[in-house]
């Protein structure tokens, strides 16, 4: 049995939990609306403000799916109602960020800006202090997503060993390394 697909989902107060006879998951809160199609042969039950998902043979796919599915259900939940946040830090001599709606121009060192633009579904808000580095705050319900833009953001210039100039997120560990030495 999987350890995370046997696991209960306690559903909050105020989180309203439809699932259509497709196995289309729907879940409504106070952040918002998220969907899920669920593998069919999945089985979904709601009793006593408790979502469980059962699936129906030991198949190495019905295992995986088990597991998979309860967690992206639980991350719904949990994601209209509380909602989900990512922050991420510029590091490096004259990096900059803004953004202009849901626009966002990166200054990183390249000879021109970058412009990235941000789904409708994120709140975004970029903060320049000084004496801190520029950072960016994403909000989101969708954990999925949100984890998916911030990674994209990354990977336009993830931090380099040396100096740990470039995109992190906040409160990541770097492992440094030693440059050469004079000989």
């Amino acid at each position: 049995m999987s350890r995370i697909g046997k696991a209960p989902i306690k559903i909050p107060q105020g989180i309203d939990i439809t699932i259509s006879n497709n196995n289309l998951v729907t879940v409504k809160g106070p952040k918002g609306e998220l969907m899920q199609q669920v593998d069919p042969d999945m089985g979904l039950t709601i009793e006593d403000g408790v979502l469980a998902l059962s699936r129906p043979t030991e198949q190495k796919r019905h295992k995986a799916a088990h597991g998979l599915y309860r967690a992206l259900l639980a991350n719904m939940i949990v994601g209209v109602s509380e909602g989900f946040v990512k922050e991420l830090e510029l590091i490096g001599v004259g990096y900059r960020v803004a953004n202009h709606g849901n626009l966002l121009e990166l200054t990183v060192g390249y000879s021109h800006p970058i412009m990235f633009y941000i789904p409708d579904e994120i709140k975004l808000e970029t903060v320049m202090e000084k004496g801190k580095p520029p950072s960016i705050r994403m909000e989101c319900t969708d954990k999925q997503l949100l984890g998916h833009i911030a990674a994209k953001i990354r990977a336009l210039r993830k931090p380099e060993p040396y100096k740990g100039k470039g995109i992190k997120y906040k409160g990541e560990i770097l492992r440094r390394k030693a440059g050469k030495t004079a000989g």
